[in-house]
């Protein structure tokens, strides 16, 4: 059977909010949610939407890193300011709030690897390696041993449950869909997790928050990465993994040495100002390699990419889904970055792994990053995707 999607809710209406939170957990009254809080409005409006519809909400939030960088960012999450603003948010929607510190962990599993990640000449997405560990790993946990039926996000996504298969949908409100960034979420993660934002526009998120009374209504989407300060990501790099800065050639794709640079960790795929070489034309970084310590330059066209290579895949889709990997030229939908539409592609089997050939050449399209696959038949159905671990030029 193919899945309705969830419509827009077209005005904050709050009645018609509470009552889409009730259809979206599909639990019964009474039943223990744990609602995950960053300190946002988008987690707050979700907790005080299940609290509203007749749920036994418990909010947990992360302390991920540390109080006091936090507090000089402008739009970070989990930390300083952010943890205070859920904790006073629970006290106006009447809920229990718990702090968990999982600094160590985030560190260890999201700082050290996107460190790690340039140092291999990627560029990688800290969001998803923190969905994919720290919160849809441990504390989904946390939520099952506090003894939650299931557990809520503020994500902008949606969880279809039809005939009691459960997949992942992209949201209503196409401009503000999250599913890039949760591919990463398992099958049994998902039948866990629940996602009541799925049709409900930010505009009418903000102006629900303001009828509920929370003083988050009119605060600041997280911008950049989080935990890196004032966005220079090169500096925590740099302290991280100082070896990323030893100086190697800038090389053009035709042979020709133009130039120097002070370290591979400062360039990523695409990048055009910054390379300090001038040939008469404009030139962009087309690769990186780290075991030569060299940046390689080229012509906009140069960026163009034929197919990928993935690694770390994820399905979300049936079983026949899964299956196409292994032999068929299966049609999909490829998304490479949040910020772009699905395209048309094809799933293969390549030499070296599971690969997606593009109908047209996509550009700029980067190692680390991850592509997403959509169904053909069904754009808004989530097939699973991988990690980018290798590109192949279209030229």
């Amino acid at each position: 059977m193919k899945a309705c999607p969830i419509p827009l809710i077209e005005s904050a209406d709050l009645d018609a909010a509470i009552a889409a939170t009730r259809r979206s957990v599909g639990l019964p009254a009474g039943a223990r949610i744990v609602a995950a809080m960053s300190g946002g409005v988008d987690s707050t409006v979700v907790a005080a939407l299940l609290a509203a519809a007749g749920y036994e909400v418990i909010g947990v939030t992360l302390q991920l890193y540390d109080h006091g960088a936090a507090l000089k960012k402008t739009g970070a999450c989990c930390a300083g300011q952010d943890i205070h603003d859920a904790r006073m948010a629970s006290e106006k929607i009447g809920i229990p709030h718990y702090v968990l510190d999982y600094e160590s962990r985030f560190r260890d599993q999201v700082i050290e690897e996107f460190a790690d990640s340039y140092l291999r000449g990627e560029t990688p997405v800290p969001c998803i390696r923190c969905n994919q560990s720290v919160k849809f790993n441990d504390l989904l946990q946390v939520a099952r041993d506090l003894g939650a039926e299931a557990m809520a996000t503020g994500h902008y996504v949606e969880r279809s449950d039809e005939d009691g298969v459960v997949s992942l949908r992209r949201a209503a409100d196409q401009s503000r869909d999250q599913s890039y960034f949760l591919f990463a979420t398992t099958r049994e993660q998902l039948d866990y997790l629940r996602f009541p934002l799925a049709g409900i526009p930010k505009p009418q998120v903000r102006d629900i928050a303001v009828q509920l009374g929370l003083k988050v209504a009119q605060k600041p989407d997280s911008q950049d990465i989080c935990f890196v300060p004032e966005g220079k990501y090169t500096n925590l790099i740099d302290r991280l993994r100082p070896q990323g800065r030893e100086k190697g050639a800038i090389r053009h794709i035709d042979g020709r040495v133009l130039g120097t640079h002070d370290g591979i960790t400062g360039y990523t795929i695409g990048q055009r100002r910054g390379l300090n070489v001038a040939v008469g034309e404009p030139l962009f970084v087309v690769k990186i390699d780290p075991d030569a310590k060299e940046i390689l330059v080229g012509p906009r066209e140069a960026l163009l990419t034929r197919a990928l290579t993935l690694k770390e895949t994820n399905w979300l889709g049936s079983e026949t889904d899964v299956d196409a990997a292994a032999g068929l030229r299966k049609p999909v939908l490829a998304r490479v970055r949040s910020t772009r539409p699905p395209v048309a592609a094809r799933l293969v089997a390549g030499v070296s792994g599971i690969e997606v050939e593009f109908d047209d050449a996509e550009e700029g399209v980067a190692p680390g990053q991850a592509c997403v696959l959509y169904d053909v038949e069904d754009s808004g159905r989530v097939l699973g995707g991988g990690f980018i671990a290798a590109t192949r030029a279209a030229v």
